[in-house]
């Protein structure tokens, strides 16, 4: 049965992201040095404006936005481009293709593993510990239900844009400039660099209805809701869209998938 398949590849990917666990760790390390900059950085801009609310959100909030931002990118990503990239390369990608299994599941369900370690060494710690810290600024209620399928259709949202990517490997064999390009303009639009709440209001607009803002910004702001869910809140709307990109880029990446797959070149064969 898929499902016993699919449980061995979860298993795998959580054995092998354990094996380097010092590697997590050190994106920790890395994580704290960048937001203790981000720290200096949101506290000169909240003094220079000589008030406590920017756009809506108080310097505690937006802490606790990009803390929890950065903490959601280390859960939900994913190396698939530098895997292809280098599986391209070196012939490997043959023989995944040869797996009793399609490529697609095969590439999710491996690194489901990975996100369900990182969930537990980096998201949940730094869930706990803002919530201790801001003596339970976040809200626990009705939220956390709904964070469970944001965040379940933001992975897959991410996935497929990273298959997506990953796909023009099999015509350029290399995408580390298109990757570079990738991560950059996701993080900037998905709101993981700087709140949404801050784009210029034309910007906010367009953002509001592109699939990047649903691979972040729509997890926390589910997450951080003050009044807990309520009808008309707006959160509806943002779950459809999440919902719409999940299924418009699932079957958009199938069928470049299956048209760029007939194509693949492996060193000049």
């Amino acid at each position: 049965m898929p499902i016993k398949k699919y449980i061995s590849l979860t298993r795998s990917g959580i054995m092998e992201q354990l094996q380097f666990r010092l590697g997590v760790f050190i994106t920790l390390f890395a994580n704290l040095i960048y937001l203790t900059l981000i720290y200096f950085l949101w506290k000169s801009i909240y003094k220079s404006a000589g008030t406590d609310m920017v756009n809506g959100m108080t310097f505690n909030d937006t802490m606790i936005y990009l803390v929890l931002a950065t903490a959601l990118f280390n859960f939900l990503e994913m190396f698939i481009v530098w895997d292809m990239s280098r599986s391209i390369q070196s012939g490997e990608i043959i023989l995944k293709l040869l797996k009793p299994i399609k490529f697609k599941p095969y590439m999710f369900w491996s690194y489901f593993g990975c996100n369900i370690v990182t969930f537990f060494l980096s998201f949940l710690p730094t869930f706990i510990i803002i919530n201790i810290i801001t003596n339970g600024a976040i809200k626990l209620s009705s939220n956390l239900l709904l964070f469970i399928p944001t965040v379940v259709m933001a992975l897959i949202i991410n996935f497929n844009i990273d298959m997506f990517v990953s796909t023009i490997c099999l015509y350029t064999e290399s995408t580390w400039g298109i990757n570079i390009v990738k991560e950059s303009i996701v993080l900037l639009l998905s709101g993981a660099t700087i709140p949404i709440a801050f784009f210029p209001k034309p910007l906010k607009d367009i953002v509001i209805y592109l699939p990047f803002k649903a691979i972040y910004d729509t997890p926390l702001n589910v997450l951080l809701m003050k009044d807990g869910f309520t009808i008309n809140s707006g959160v509806e709307k943002m779950l459809l869209i999440q919902l719409f990109w999940c299924v418009f880029l699932s079957v958009i990446g199938n069928i470049f998938w299956k048209v760029s797959i007939r194509k693949i070149t492996v060193n000049g064969g």
